[in-house]
């Protein structure tokens, strides 16, 4: 199930990081990259909704799709963060916490999985939450300006970017809670 239309999609944020990262190499005037980076991370972003949502009304869902969906988000996000730092938008250490629980986590999950534990880690409403401020909060980052005239994106971006390091954290301690008795009760 390489090729299906909702492992095309997933493929297509993968495809779509550095053309993200790109912009930001073009000549244009700083207003134009933000609105274009902005606005593909929000077409691309959404195709994780739609992607999930063609799989079932489909019947195309796969354990390939399933691996493959969690890592194009990961890498896309990853990929936002650096062009944040490297931009000045985002604190280093809110970068930090977030990839390298993103490396953390899905390192656990692969474990998890070789000792048939990986229901003890399986997705939690806090990492959804984490999800969510970040999704929210890129998007805002990237823009860097006044939505509307009114919302001022670089203080919401970073306040939802502070919210998602610390739900990063809670998240991966609860999963680490939850997978440490399972780890000792599988390696004696």
């Amino acid at each position: 199930m390489f090729f299906t239309i909702p492992t095309l999609l997933t493929w297509a944020r993968i495809a779509a990081i550095p053309f993200i990262v790109g912009v930001y190499y073009l000549s244009w005037d700083v207003g134009t990259k933000n609105l274009v980076a902005t606005t593909m991370f929000v077409l691309f972003a959404a195709t994780d909704w739609l992607d999930g949502w063609l799989a079932r009304k489909l019947n195309q869902t796969s354990a390939f799709g399933a691996f493959l969906d969690p890592v194009a988000d990961k890498i896309l996000v990853c990929a936002c963060l650096l062009v944040l730092l490297q931009q000045g938008r985002v604190d280093s250490l809110v970068a930090l916490v977030i990839i390298g629980r993103e490396i953390a986590i899905s390192a656990l999950r692969e474990w998890m999985a070789q000792i048939g534990a990986s229901r003890s880690v399986a997705v939690h409403m806090l990492g959804k939450l984490k999800t969510v401020s970040q999704m929210v909060a890129i998007p805002f980052l990237l823009y860097d300006g006044r939505l509307f005239g009114v919302i001022d994106t670089r203080l919401w971006g970073t306040g939802l970017m502070w919210i998602a390091a610390v739900l990063t954290i809670w998240s991966m301690a609860y999963y680490l809670r939850r997978a440490i008795p399972e780890i000792r009760a599988k390696t004696r």
